[in-house]
């Protein structure tokens, strides 16, 4: 009986058939399976992490230079600001220097400009001690106001036109108004207590004037 149960099992399993596709992985075959993935995420892992390395230290590199360059730029403005402003400093103290020589050269220039003005008023005070004719020594003040008057026109000093000019708060001062018959002559100056001049275009002294109303 045993012996046909040996037969009918031989004859439904031939002999020396592959039964390897049947049969289940082992524990032995996983565990070798699961470390190939591991050592291959791994692998991945350090190459992603060296590129990353890689890339950190390119952005470092150029970070620096540009830290560098702009160091660079910086200290050149720095030293571009520096000289200018010692540039700056040494022409204000030019210019200042310039303005008092200015004043100076400018206050010397008008008293040689009336010293010869100062010698004819003392040739005249002499000679009008032994001179009897009133006519001559007009002549002489006349003379001399003419000079002085040339010396100013020199110096470009103008005398400021006010008798029948419209009066003007700009040129004129007014020392009082009085009471005029023709309408024309309403506003304007009827009279010069004091002449006014000009140097250049700047009004050195106003002339101080009487206005009709």
């Amino acid at each position: 009986m045993n012996e046909e149960i040996k037969d009918s099992i031989e004859e439904e399993v031939p002999r020396g058939e592959a039964v390897s596709d049947n049969i289940e992985p082992t524990d032995t075959m996983s565990d070798a399976h699961v470390k190939s993935e591991n050592d291959d995420k791994k692998e991945e892992g350090r190459s992603i992490f060296s590129k990353k390395n890689s890339k950190d230290k390119q952005k470092m590199d150029e970070l620096e230079a540009q830290a560098e360059r702009l160091s660079a730029e910086k200290a050149e403005l720095n030293d571009r600001f520096l000289r200018l402003y010692s540039e700056f400093d040494n022409y204000k103290k030019r210019v200042s220097k310039e303005k008092l020589d200015l004043i100076s050269t400018a206050s010397e220039k008008v008293i040689v400009s009336l010293l010869p003005i100062m010698d004819d008023f003392e040739r005249a005070i002499a000679a009008n001690e032994k001179v009897e004719d009133v006519n001559a020594i007009k002549e002489g003040f006349t003379l001399i106001y003419s000079k002085l008057l040339q010396m100013l026109k020199k110096l470009n000093v103008t005398e400021i036109e006010a008798i029948g000019q419209v009066f003007d708060t700009d040129v004129h001062e007014a020392v009082t108004h009085f009471p005029v018959e023709k309408e024309e002559d309403k506003g304007k100056v009827i009279d010069v207590t004091e002449k006014g001049y000009k140097l250049a275009d700047k009004v050195i002294r106003y002339a101080k004037v009487v206005v009709g109303q």
